[in-house]
């Protein structure tokens, strides 16, 4: 057993000294953070300020949009405002800015400006169009706003008159511009001037508007409530949901690591087996003893990135509960951090993910060992690979619908296929299934594990210094019979 011990930690170490091997630790929490600011970050300061004209022949719309859009950015300040006197309240976030740091008046979505010079806002709306199209082809720019030195006209919005007319033909809003995905002027105005009309049509039937906004701001209250949970304690908040979606966290971790850890170990064999490396272990230790011990050094390898990744989310939280002010919105990506710490405290799903990953680990990386054994280059494991791989998407293809249906018949079935009960069975774990389920499948997971030790080492005995064409499936099944 101590020459298993001596390859493991060989091949620990051959990793180990490697920078990839570091910077790949190091790079998790900062994706982690990246991945949940980011997204908020472009959302606000990544799209610059839209330039739009707004065209109303009728005169009777653009009081109400601009009304409306008005009361908009008014609510965007103050809530810049409150934020900033939170951050800036005793033990808040900003207590450590500098004094006099004044807060950034954050920027307009949406901005109109007037028709260019040389426009003619009363002609008729083909003409008017046709006007505008130097502006609207980003050909000329507009003069200097409050948002851009040579602003670009992002959107031409036109209400022809007769709009909302009882009778004559139909008349729509034409609305200019470019961008097809960025649909939130559009929709905006659509809706202002759609709620306008509304509020006209029952103006026009007798029907007071504030009595039907009235009745139309009534809702259902819902109070979602967890059977499981303590009596007085049965209210579901946000905690509760990311009990109920972190699994599916682990599971895409659990996936990322034995697929990392394992490819890790097929390019190990393969370049040893090119370099004649083999050959000389092979001298001091037995072939049984050198597969042990490399799947041995390797999950050593993969358990400092679970430590080191998993204690990246503990820090995170611990420095989001020291640091993030009392009123922060629970929804905020550093009270989910400190958020999944707690549940890794007070919960089983740190031991389910050590246990999964281990069993786990042990079934795809005798596959991937196998694979290196057979083959002298990695073009020739490629070609092996191709069915490993479609086996190893399938959990990722189950992982949005098992936590919404943890204990169904699909979820269950999966349970019982060994090679995929490490990812399903994970991310089942919050849902309390059955322990029938949990120790079943364990059990059969070992055993599937301890048959692929047995049926793999008996390919790697023979195949490890064999070279050539890999073996077809009928040679690799006499192989594993002995014959």
């Amino acid at each position: 057993m101590k020459y298993v011990w001596r390859v493991g930690w060989r091949e620990f170490m051959e990793n180990a000294r490697t920078k990839g091997f570091w910077i790949g630790i190091l790079l998790f929490p900062l994706i982690i953070a990246v991945a949940s600011t980011v997204p908020a970050l472009l959302m606000a300061k990544g799209v610059s300020t839209r330039h739009f004209v707004l065209v109303d022949q009728d005169g009777s719309f653009a009081p109400v949009i601009r009304k409306e859009l008005a009361r908009r950015r008014q609510g965007e300040l103050d809530d810049a405002r409150r934020a900033l006197a939170q951050a800036a309240a005793p033990g808040g976030a900003g207590t450590n800015l500098a004094p006099g740091l004044p807060g950034r008046t954050p920027r307009a979505a949406w901005l109109e400006v007037p028709l260019p010079e040389g426009v003619d806002g009363t002609a008729e709306p083909a003409l008017l169009e046709n006007q505008l199209r130097p502006w609207l082809r980003g050909e000329r720019t507009l003069p200097r706003s409050e948002a851009s030195p040579a602003p670009k006209l992002f959107a031409a919005v036109i209400i022809p008159r007769g709009l909302g007319a009882t009778n004559g033909p139909a008349v729509a809003i034409r609305y200019w511009g470019e961008n097809q995905a960025d649909t939130g002027l559009r929709d905006t105005l659509q809706r202002i001037v759609t709620e306008e009309l509304q509020g006209r049509e029952y103006r026009s039937l007798g029907v007071d508007p504030a009595i039907v906004s009235r009745v139309e701001a009534r809702r259902a209250a819902v109070t979602e409530l967890d059977p499981r949970k303590a009596a007085g304690d049965e209210r579901v908040g946000m905690k509760d949901r990311i009990r109920q979606w972190a699994p599916s966290f682990f599971v895409y971790l659990l996936w990322v690591s034995i697929f990392a850890v394992s490819q890790m170990l097929l390019n190990s064999v393969i370049e040893e087996k090119s370099n004649r490396i083999i050959e000389v272990l092979l001298s001091s230790v037995t072939p049984h003893e050198l597969m042990l011990g490399k799947l041995l050094g390797v999950m050593m390898t993969g358990g400092v990135m679970m430590v080191a990744w998993v204690g990246s989310i503990f820090g995170m939280g611990i420095v989001a509960s020291l640091f993030l002010p009392a009123g922060a919105a629970s929804g905020g990506a550093g009270n989910i951090a400190a958020d999944v710490a707690g549940l890794l405290r007070s919960s089983w799903l740190l031991p389910a993910f050590g246990g999964y990953f281990v069993l786990g680990y042990i079934a795809y990386a005798t596959v991937f060992l196998t694979i290196g054994s057979l083959c002298n280059t990695l073009k020739d494991a490629q070609n092996l690979m191709g069915p490993v791989m479609i086996v190893l998407m399938v959990p990722m293809f189950l992982m949005p619908f098992i936590p919404r249906d943890p204990n169904g018949p699909i979820a269950t079935v999966a349970s019982w296929i060994p090679i995929y009960t490490p990812f399903v069975m994970m991310n089942r774990i919050a849902a309390s299934p059955p322990w029938l389920d949990v120790v079943g499948t364990g059990a059969l997971l070992v055993a599937f594990d301890v048959f692929l030790l047995w049926a793999c080492g008996r390919i790697f005995r023979l195949a490890i210094l064999r070279t050539g064409q890999p073996p077809r499936l009928v040679e690799l099944l006499r192989w594993v019979q002995g014959r």
